[in-house]
């Protein structure tokens, strides 16, 4: 073990290799499933969102509850324990899975892998030394992810489409996913204050009394995965109901931009109040508001990256989008040391205002976005 600081980082930098790897690989095989043209693909992303989120409620509260009774390193353990019985899991199970789920499109040659692993341990060791010499100070470090993931995206845009590995019109739906990217970082800026913003919310303004007993702050966080466990399902049985008369991934990127947009306008009948003065009930129906607009976007957009990625990009169209759940996520810290208790309406009705306009500029653009995804829904 690595006692401090340095092993605080070193697992910080492999638990972010490791689920950078995983999340993308996982949900490129889950696209596999599924044939182009199949309206089903948004409903099985639904269920799939369903089951990362049974693991977003229960291992948190398995974990915290270890820690918090035994300590940390039995929560750690734990956790592994859990990630051992998934990856048991999915190599016994791989086998069902089709032949394209096996297939590497474009894979790095072996030449190359010496030399990028060698720059990945110097980024790594650049930053481990910016970091220690005190170059990236915590006040800081929400900007400067923002500007390095606004960097990668642009980074990655631009060596996808001036790849010679693709073909036109898959050069056409990547362009049509740029207006969804920037949709999904402002929709993620907003939604992600539910762990800034909304926490603090919550420990200040909130009347968690119930019959006398005062509920922890930290379990306002398990309100939305109930929610999500609770409506995925419904929402993947209205896609497949719908089936071919479902809408656009467009129409539901706007629709889940402008409903976020919404929810934020919804704290302001709650400002300007104070200790106690907000009910537990109101906060839970914003939550629920928070919770119909991620499953409008979020499923959708990890199915809407595998249906418009290039052959030869698969997993890295994945890794765009969630590189933009990174810049919202971000931004939203950046965004939160703008809010000041005495401020809530400006900040809420200013915030909340710019999303409803993003989002019914992109549906203004639904068409012109349909064109270029040339038939992908």
């Amino acid at each position: 073990m690595l006692p401090g600081l340095v092993g605080v980082g070193i697992g910080l930098i492999l638990i972010a290799l490791g689920s950078g790897g995983v999340k993308a690989t996982a949900t490129s095989l889950v696209g596999t499933l599924y044939a182009e043209g199949d309206d089903r693909r948004d409903a099985g992303f639904s269920l799939f969102y369903m089951g990362i989120n049974l693991g977003a409620l229960f291992g948190p509260l398995a974990t915290g509850l270890l820690q918090k009774t035994a300590g940390f390193h039995y929560g750690f353990g734990l956790a592994a324990v859990g990630m051992a019985a998934g990856l048991t899991q999915y190599t016994l199970g791989r086998r069902r899975l089709t032949g394209a789920a096996r297939e590497v499109p474009n894979p790095l040659p072996t030449a190359r892998r010496p030399l990028v692993a060698a720059a990945t341990v110097v980024v790594i060791s650049l930053v481990a030394i910016a970091a220690f010499a005190g170059l990236l100070p915590a006040r800081r470090l929400s900007g400067i992810v923002v500007v390095l993931s606004a960097a990668a995206a642009v980074a990655y845009f631009v060596v996808i489409l001036t790849s010679k590995a693709i073909t036109g019109t898959e050069r056409r739906r990547v362009v049509a996913f740029i207006p969804m990217f920037v949709a999904s970082a402002a929709f993620w800026s907003l939604y992600q204050q539910q762990f800034t913003v909304v926490t603090i919310y919550s420990d200040t303004r909130l009347d968690r009394r119930i019959l006398g007993w005062e509920m922890p702050v930290s379990w306002v966080q398990s309100i939305n995965p109930v929610f999500i466990i609770v409506l995925a399902g419904l929402f993947a049985a209205l896609w497949t109901r719908l089936g071919p008369r479902q809408p656009s991934a467009p129409v539901k990127f706007a629709a889940g931009t402008v409903v976020m947009g919404v929810a934020f306008l919804l704290f302001l009948p709650l400002a300007g109040g104070g200790p106690n003065s907000a009910p537990l009930l109101a906060l839970i129906g914003i939550l629920l508001v928070f919770t119909i607009a991620e499953l409008l976007l979020s499923p959708v957009g990890l199915s809407l990256s595998t249906k418009l990625a290039p052959r030869a990009f698969h997993t890295q169209m994945v890794a765009l989008f969630f590189l933009s759940i990174a810049l919202g996520t971000a931004m939203s810290g950046t965004l939160a040391r703008y809010y000041r208790e005495n401020q809530e309406i400006a900040y809420f009705g200013v915030l909340g205002g710019t999303a409803i306009v993003l989002g019914l500029l992109l549906a203004a653009l639904s068409p012109l976005v349909r064109r270029l995804m040339s038939g992908v829904r």
